[in-house]
C-alpha cells in the first residue's frame, strides 16, 4: 500500500503577523474586530465612517457593528435581502448614524458602489470598508473609483494556495470566490498594501499609511498560510491523481471522494513504453507563452467552515 504525508510548511514570519496575536470578536468571524482595533489605534481614524455590505442584520459576523455601536463611529450599512435589511434598520432604530441601504451591490451604475454611497453622507475617504459578498468581492473592489477608504477588508477562497492567481467570474450569481494572490495584485494596483489576513478575510491599507505599521516584509508568504484548508493534487506515473491536505468539500460539507476525482478507469491506468514516450515528448515540447488569468461573476453566503 503507498505510503502518503502531507506536512505543510508556513513560511510566516512572526515580525509580520503581530496584528494577527490580538485577533478578537465582537460581532465578527474570525478576529476581525480586534485587528481593526488595533489598526486605528495605531493610524488614527480620520472621520468614523465605515462601509459594510452584505451587512446581514447589522450585527451578525459583523465588522462594524463594534465601531459603530460602542465607539461612536457612523456607518453605512448596505443589505440587499429585504428581511435582513428591516432587522438591520430595527437593530439601529433611533440612530442616526447608521444609513441602512436596502440593496444588492454591483458593477454598474447605478448598482455600482460608487453610485450607491454617493447618495449617503460617507466622505470619500471614509476609514473603513468591509466587503463580504462570497463571491464578486474583488470584482466590486476593483469596481470602485470615486471613493478611497483608509482600510479595506475583504474575503478571499482560503482553500486556494497562495501561489494561484484566481478571480471568478463577474457574475453575482456565482459563488466561487477569489484568491488572496488576486486581491493582493489588485490592492497594489490601487495603492494598497497587504496588512493582516484571518482565515477568511485580508486587511489592505493605504500605501501612505502603510510605514506607520513597520512591517518589514509583507509578502503574502510572510503574512498568510493556507494550512489545513489547502488541497493539494499531484499525478502518477500510471495516470492516477492524488490528493493530500484537505480532504473535504469545505461548503458542501461532504468528503472528497478518490476515485469520483480519477480521469482514468482503473483498468486504464498503467505506465507503458508508450506511457513513457508521451512524457518524454512532453519534456521537450517548447512551453507556451503564459495566459493572462481570466475574470468572472458571483454573491450569497456558503457555509463557511468556522
Amino acid at each position: 500500500m503507498a505510503d502518503l504525508r502531507y506536512t505543510p510548511r508556513s513560511r510566516v514570519k512572526p515580525e509580520s503577523t503581530y496584528l494577527q496575536e490580538v485577533r478578537a470578536n465582537v460581532t465578527s468571524q474570525a478576529g476581525e474586530d480586534g485587528i481593526i482595533r488595533r489598526a486605528f489605534s495605531m493610524m488614527g481614524a480620520a472621520n468614523k465612517w465605515c462601509v459594510e455590505f452584505g451587512a446581514w442584520d447589522g450585527r451578525h459576523l459583523s465588522n462594524t457593528w463594534d465601531l459603530i455601536v460602542n465607539r461612536g463611529w457612523r456607518g453605512v450599512l448596505i443589505e440587499g435581502d429585504a428581511d435582513r435589511c428591516r432587522a438591520l434598520r430595527d437593530g439601529h432604530a433611533g440612530a442616526e448614524r447608521v444609513v441602512a441601504v436596502d440593496r444588492f451591490v454591483g458593477l454598474r451604475p447605478p448598482d455600482d458602489l460608487d453610485s450607491i454611497l454617493a447618495k449617503t453622507p460617507v466622505p470619500e475617504d471614509f476609514d473603513l470598508l468591509s466587503i463580504d459578498v462570497d463571491g464578486i468581492d474583488w470584482h466590486i473592489w476593483e469596481s470602485l473609483r470615486r471613493y478611497r477608504p483608509r482600510l479595506v477588508v475583504i474575503e478571499f477562497n482560503q482553500t486556494i494556495p497562495n501561489d494561484v492567481y484566481f478571480v471568478q467570474d463577474a457574475d453575482a450569481a456565482v459563488h466561487q470566490g477569489n484568491s488572496l494572490l488576486a486581491l493582493v495584485e489588485l490592492g497594489r494596483a490601487k495603492g494598497y498594501e497587504l496588512l493582516a489576513t484571518t482565515e477568511i478575510n485580508a486587511f489592505f491599507v493605504l500605501r501612505e499609511l502603510f510605514p506607520v505599521f513597520q512591517i518589514a516584509d509583507n509578502d503574502i508568504d510572510a503574512i498568510h498560510s493556507p494550512g489545513d484548508y489547502e488541497s493539494r493534487l499531484f499525478q502518477l506515473y500510471d495516470g492516477t491523481l492524488v490528493l493530500a491536505g484537505c480532504r473535504t468539500l469545505l461548503w458542501a460539507e461532504k468528503p472528497i471522494d478518490d476515485e469520483a476525482i480519477q480521469p482514468l478507469a482503473p483498468e486504464a491506468r498503467m505506465f507503458t513504453d508508450r506511457t513513457e514516450a508521451a512524457v518524454r515528448r512532453a519534456r521537450e515540447a517548447p512551453s507556451p507563452p503564459p495566459r493572462a488569468p481570466t475574470a468572472s461573476p458571483a454573491p450569497h453566503r456558503p457555509p463557511r467552515p468556522g
